[in-house]
């Protein structure tokens, strides 16, 4: 996967890096990705810093002379000088940059070409106004020696590890200093996105420790990037890009033609809404939103020992765009990606909600659903750029009006009563006997 996907960015943005690891590299090749011009810069002291890697290198001293310079027909231009650390002149690149639509990449610190680091207390310089930071650590330095030549100030790292000098550096060490409001979170602005990129996944075992680690820092990380510079896929540097996922459940609709709430028809003993709602937590989603609406108070019984929020729809018989827009009004802030399943599918296993949710890891298409027979099917997995056109859906066409204006990827999905849902009694017979009829 290319790094620009990643990362979810357009163009245009202005992103800080910060850490170890590879700071350097992945800026330069995020700014080969990009279509727009990119300016290079650093907001700390720094000297040639790579120069020849890119078009135009400028040293400069004030912000005047940044207005003097011919940027023209240059795709990337490197700014540095002892100038470079002045808020006024980082600023003044930065504004020239939004006026003009340029991309901005900023390192933030130094790490002496170490895979790991911890900060100092002068450091990262980070601007307020960026749009993402990227935190960067090298997977290679896991099972090293704690010491100067694997961690950048391992003194400061120790510390935040609760690990002693000369010691074997775990990946449950790193994770404890990428966590803290010390180490890898210091400096960044409260709004601002935040992406961990480990790089140096080369080979099964640091791919496998980076992906442990993404499962236990997606609760700081918006996005957790794995993947490797020197050893690239075809596709790009990034292997998988892991982020939590929201579960939206929909069960507010009033089951008019099946005479009765569907939510609460029987399932292995359960209600159908119940059985949704384990499974969406047995697979992972969280948090885990049920938006209700018609028998709202029956259908939120059944789950009042369960560990979800219950949105009431006061517009449910406006249909189910309507329960869509109040679940994606109840997100946590930065959410990442949600997942909506149907309260009249209970027979969606949670294999099928990983593997989507896995496809979307390596693939970061706007949307991911399953197709079985040529038929897509439920549920399906929307990623953040879609949310605004989803917000002004209406009526009862729900997701499908947004499968027209972004690229859907599929999962192959041999299971085809997956497709089955309820909405009168012959549905409600067809299900149990796709399930339980053993004649």
């Amino acid at each position: 996967m290319k790094l620009k996907r990643a990362l979810g960015l357009e163009g245009g943005e202005a992103v800080a890096f910060v850490g170890a690891g590879g700071k350097t590299s992945v800026m330069f090749e995020l700014a080969g990705e990009l279509t727009t011009p990119v300016f290079l810069t650093t907001s700390t002291h720094m000297g040639e810093w790579q120069a020849d890697l890119a078009d135009q290198h400028h040293v400069i001293t004030s912000a005047e002379e940044l207005q003097k310079i011919d940027f023209n027909n240059s795709k990337t231009v490197l700014l540095t000088g002892p100038a470079s650390a002045d808020p006024s002149i980082l600023e003044a690149i930065y504004q020239h940059c939004w006026t003009h639509g340029y991309s901005l990449l900023i390192e933030a610190d130094g790490a002496r070409q170490r895979p790991i680091k911890a900060p100092a207390a002068y450091e990262p310089v980070i601007p307020p106004w960026v749009d993402q930071v990227v935190v960067m650590a090298g997977l290679g330095g896991l099972g090293k020696t704690l010491d100067s030549d694997s961690v950048h100030r391992p003194e400061i790292f120790a510390r935040l590890a609760g690990l002693g000098l000369g010691e074997e550096i775990r990946a449950a060490h790193l994770a404890q200093v990428l966590r803290s409001a010390s180490g890898g979170l210091k400096g960044i602005p409260e709004d601002v996105s935040r992406i961990l990129f480990l790089n140096q996944a080369e080979g099964e075992i640091p791919q496998a420790q980076g992906a442990r680690l993404a499962s236990i820092l997606d609760d700081v990380f918006d996005r957790v990037l794995i993947g490797s510079l020197q050893q690239p896929h075809a596709e790009g540097p990034v292997s998988s890009t892991h982020s939590r996922t929201v579960g939206i459940i929909l069960a507010a609709g009033g089951s008019e033609r099946l005479g009765q709430p569907k939510q609460l028809l029987e399932w292995r003993g359960v209600p159908f809404v119940r059985q949704v709602v384990q499974t969406a937590l047995s697979a992972g989603l969280a948090p885990l939103v049920v938006v209700t609406g018609s028998d709202r108070v029956a259908v939120e019984g059944a789950l009042s020992d369960l560990p979800v929020k219950c949105v009431p729809n006061p517009d449910w018989v406006d249909g189910q765009s309507s329960s869509m827009r109040v679940g994606l009004d109840s997100l946590p802030v930065r959410c990442d990606r949600v997942m909506f399943l149907l309260s009249d599918q209970p027979q969606v296993s949670p294999l099928l909600i990983r593997q989507l949710i896995e496809r979307h890891n390596q693939q970061r298409a706007p949307i991911t659903a399953p197709m079985m027979r040529e038929r897509r099917g439920n549920p399906v997995l929307f990623g953040k750029e879609t949310f605004e056109v989803l917000q002004r859906i209406t009526g009862d066409e729900g997701g499908r009006a947004a499968f027209n204006k972004f690229k859907v990827d599929t999962l192959p999905w041999i299971d085809d009563r997956a497709l089955l849902d309820v909405d009168q009694v012959s549905d409600y017979d067809k299900l149990i006997r796709a399930y339980f009829d053993f004649t």
